[in-house]
């Protein structure tokens, strides 16, 4: 649009199924190498029909991103007993961050936006949206609860949730994004996962020690 802005996406009967052939060239040949042509096609549908519901290729992809990134975190919570223990209940969220962490689409969404930040940033703003920020509100209201019960002791809950994030993140991130490594073994995983919850509860498992 002349003023930056997207235009609006259009909701019709093909509209899940354009979101299917794009997510598949989205991943396959990235934002830059994905053309319309392609993506028509790979959805089965003229360009005509795919211009109507989006007219722009960014707002494509953000919506793509958007629908598969919620999807897989709320699909990922719900797998999780909130009632449970919280050194289980942080166990089972810190190894569902870790496998989107090193998970195919996960990584070609994260570098798709990386690399186009430039040009677009709403890229990389729609996709911290619709999937980091969203498991962040879920693990802040998590961690509030479980320090009103009084099983977490926690003065900044927002600044706990994203160090619990960054503390999942550890030793396989990294190696991802410089391409050292593209799977790890289970073994590994869990090394990342344990130490991250041993870590969180060792800072807020117990009360601070009165002065």
């Amino acid at each position: 649009m002349p003023d930056g802005t997207l235009p609006t996406v259009k909701k019709g009967r093909k509209f899940a199924q354009v979101l299917e052939g794009a997510r598949k060239v989205f991943m396959a040949d990235g934002f830059e190498g994905a053309s319309v042509d392609d993506i028509a096609k790979t959805a089965q549908v003229s360009k005509a029909t795919l211009y109507s519901y989006f007219p722009d290729k960014r707002l494509l992809f953000m919506e793509v991103a958007r629908a598969e990134c919620q999807r897989q975190a709320e699909g990922a919570i719900a797998t999780i007993d909130m009632d449970g223990p919280v050194r289980d209940v942080l166990h089972d969220i810190a190894l569902q961050m870790v496998h989107f962490l090193t998970s195919d689409f996960g990584l070609r969404i994260f570098r798709i936006c990386v690399g186009e930040s430039d040009r677009f940033p709403e890229l990389g703003q729609e996709f911290y949206e619709s999937g980091p920020m969203m498991v962040r509100s879920r693990i802040v209201d998590y961690l509030t609860d479980a320090t009103l019960r009084g099983d977490l002791h926690i003065a900044d809950v927002p600044l706990a949730a994203d160090q619990f994030a960054e503390l999942c993140k550890a030793d396989l991130f990294p190696r991802i994004v410089f391409n050292m490594d593209r799977t790890f073994s289970q073994a590994e995983i869990d090394r990342v996962v344990d130490g991250a919850v041993a870590m969180f509860m060792a800072c807020y498992g117990t009360p601070p020690a009165k002065t």
